[in-house]
């Protein structure tokens, strides 16, 4: 009787949300951007990791909403794979690079999200340490072997700015090379947004104190083992310096085209709500409509029903 009662009480939470309306309060792009009304450009620590903004709800209602809201981003992701379908020059598609601190919740993000649309037009992919054949090519080669086709979602699970991020921190490149880096990203991402992608930047904000938990909960649980490596305490251990390549980094290659968002993370579910809001808005910007049919549908349900 208890699993009933838990799955009728979460039915009724979810029965309040609407898959057609946002349940954010406000526009999340733009409580979200990195870049204010003002002009001023955010870094990590001007954002509560904690926070929920534009939702007051909590946690059962936020999941709630993250699956009543599904279903309109699979239908707008099945009209953008449409339009690729039909017309491969014409249709758009979209970049979204998702960059946080180990255990911001980047995996989750991919299987929630992500996981919600049709796999035939979405796409992630993952950047770790470079191959040996990437290494003989310009860091952004690799990015470019991955970048969508026309109709296609691919989301990146890290990215070209892990080559800012960690060489800036951990001295990988000279100094000179990571700026001249910031500046090749602009025109990467310019290029791409002319060619029709829509880019969308995220950078999950975690706080130090959940990252601690986080780890914890991964050496407490023999079965999240896996998921723990040594080298994130040694990333730990340069917690500021990370917090400030993000901040060096987002001012540097924050442009309306391709714009930052950082997400409050600490929070796991809302983290997850608000991707899949910021997705669906640009989504519905493309304003996308269903191809014209060329088929004559009776002619086919009459040899259907002949067979």
């Amino acid at each position: 009787m208890g699993k009933k009662k838990d799955a009728k009480a979460a039915k009724a939470v979810e029965d309040v949300f609407s898959s057609e309306e946002s349940p954010l309060s406000v526009d999340v792009r733009t409580a979200l951007r990195a870049r204010t009304a003002a002009g001023e450009v955010l870094s990590p620590p001007d954002v509560d990791a904690d926070g929920t903004p534009g939702f007051e709800g909590n946690k059962a209602e936020g999941r709630a909403a993250l699956s009543a809201r599904s279903a309109r981003l699979a239908e707008l992701q099945e009209l953008l794979y449409a339009a690729g379908r039909v017309d491969q020059e014409a249709a758009p598609s979209v970049l979204v690079v998702v960059q946080g601190m180990d255990t911001a919740g980047k995996g989750g993000l991919m299987r929630t999200v992500a996981g919600a649309m049709d796999p035939q037009g979405v796409r992630t992919a993952a950047f770790g340490r470079p191959t040996e054949e990437e290494l003989e090519h310009d860091f952004l080669w690799r990015i470019e072997q991955q970048m969508p086709e026309p109709g296609q979602i691919v989301v990146f699970d890290r990215s070209h700015y892990e080559d800012v991020l960690v060489h800036r921190v951990e001295g990988l490149s000279p100094r000179a090379e990571v700026d001249r880096r910031y500046g090749a990203i602009r025109e990467f991402e310019e290029a791409a947004v002319a060619a029709g992608t829509r880019v969308v930047k995220v950078m999950l904000h975690i706080s130090k104190q959940e990252q601690g938990e986080r780890l914890l909960a991964r050496l407490e649980n023999p079965d999240k083992h896996w998921k723990y490596d040594p080298a994130d305490l040694d990333t730990r251990a340069k917690w500021d310096e990370y917090q400030q390549a993000y901040a060096i980094a987002i001012v540097e290659t924050d442009s309306d085209r391709a714009p930052w968002y950082i997400v409050p993370a600490d929070r796991k579910w809302y983290s997850r709500l608000a991707v899949q809001e910021i997705l669906i808005a640009e989504l519905e910007d493309l304003d996308l409509r269903w191809p014209a049919s060329t088929i004559d549908a009776e002619a086919e349900k009459a040899r259907l029903a002949a067979l």
